[in-house]
């Protein structure tokens, strides 16, 4: 009775120590406070919403310039004129923005890569879904975005 109780004694102090030696090492962000401290993304959407801002003034000048028409006919040819020209810029903006999120996703996935080969982290996830634990690696991430590429 006493040696299968060495057994199973042995045999969980033997599993134990498995289990901490696989145990999984997990880094997490504040990705808010990435995107706001990550010069590219401040600029790229300052940008974006300059733009965004642009088109609402054209749209507010046109919207002007119609009410000055008398001719139902001019109106109408000057309606379509303006909403073909709105499309246009409102899908360059659309174009614009797909393209700065996905360089900024881009480049904040690959310094999280960076930082998790660093630090020897599994997995590096948002700051939301950790309630304890883990290692915080909001400002390695920032760091490595800010830094000039050679």
């Amino acid at each position: 009775m006493k040696r299968l109780k060495f057994i199973f004694t042995a045999l969980f102090v033997i599993f134990s120590a498995n289990l901490c030696v696989n145990a999984a090492t997990i880094g997490y962000a504040d990705f808010d406070k990435v995107l706001n401290d990550y010069s590219f993304a401040r600029n790229a959407y300052k940008e974006i919403d300059n733009k965004s801002a642009e088109l609402r003034q054209y749209a507010l000048d046109k919207d002007k310039q119609f009410k000055a028409i008398e001719s139902p006919i001019q109106k109408k040819t000057f309606e379509d004129q303006v909403q073909k020209e709105f499309a246009a810029k409102a899908e360059k903006i659309n174009t614009l923005t797909a393209q700065k999120e996905k360089t900024i996703r881009d480049n904040v996935l690959a310094a999280c890569k960076s930082v998790a080969v660093s630090k020897k982290l599994d997995a590096i996830v948002d700051s939301s879904v950790i309630y304890a634990g883990g290692v915080d690696v909001t400002n390695d991430i920032i760091q490595i975005l800010n830094t000039p590429k050679k």
